[in-house]
């Protein structure tokens, strides 16, 4: 007769899939990316938010382990080993929570790659609607910089928002799998980092250029990149999120909105 092996205890399971995200208090800011892959992949974290506690541990190397950490957000590994840098920690957990993508014929690597590459390209797009606002010093209020962030969001609205928006319309209509899947997926037919990472920026600009962004959708050119943004905000894991008061509004963060900075063009 074989012996009945005891259910490991809650407490151990737990342990092993415990996250610890640090980050600022009160806004989406950059954490919102790692949560949205959490709440996606409906695995648990914690957040430690207090500025003195959080900055404490991670740039302390006595306390959050070497390296020390230039700035939140930071994630806690299950190993106690604290990341950060915004991509490094997408691309670390990617994998971990059904996120890399799959595709036949490699070994994984070359897809996860790609993910990473669409993920740091969204990234870019993020830096530079926060930079509409702050063109100048980051350390500068935005009404000390206001004439200089007049002209950036102009350049913004014109050039540099379209051009993004062409470029994932572009990846998502050249996908070899966009046929079978709607085309709504950045990579393969499953959700990957990319394509959370590119709803998040996306909700955001709609938040800092709602004018802007209604004209951009209304001129039919970026229905896929759209598209995207309704099929993740109805996933299963995010639509729960996004619905409950876990969720935070945007604020003073990333994603503002300056109403002088929108526009149809």
């Amino acid at each position: 007769m074989s012996k009945e092996v005891a259910p490991e205890p809650a407490a151990k399971k737990q342990k092993k899939e415990e996250y610890t995200l640090y980050y600022w208090p009160g806004l989406p800011g950059r954490g919102e990316y790692v949560r949205l892959a959490f709440e996606w992949a409906g695995i648990p974290y914690k957040e430690v938010n207090d500025p003195p506690k959080m900055l404490g541990i991670i740039k302390d190397p006595t306390k959050g382990g070497f390296p020390p950490h230039f700035a939140p957000p930071a994630l806690q590994l299950p190993s106690g080993n604290i990341l950060s840098q915004t991509p490094a920690i997408l691309n670390h957990i990617a994998p971990k929570l059904g996120l890399a993508g799959k595709k036949e014929g490699d070994d994984g690597e070359e897809t996860r790659s790609t993910v990473n590459q669409l993920v740091l390209t969204a990234l870019d797009l993020c830096n530079e609607t926060h930079d509409t606002h702050h063109p100048i010093d980051v350390a500068q209020y935005y009404e000390d910089q206001k004439e200089a962030a007049l002209e950036r969001s102009k350049a913004y609205r014109s050039a540099r928002l379209p051009k993004f928006l062409g470029y994932f319309e572009k990846v998502l209509e050249s996908n070899p799998d966009a046929k079978n899947n709607g085309g709504t997926y950045l990579v393969g037919s499953s959700t990957t980092m990319a394509d959370l990472v590119l709803f998040q920026v996306l909700d955001g600009v709609n938040h800092a250029f709602p004018r802007r962004m209604a004209a951009l959708q209304k001129s039919g050119e970026y229905d896929k990149v759209f598209a995207l943004k309704e099929r993740v905000a109805g996933e299963s894991g995010i639509k729960e999120y996004l619905a409950s008061g876990r969720r935070q509004k945007y604020g003073m963060g990333i994603f503002r909105h300056y109403e002088e900075l929108d526009g149809d063009e």
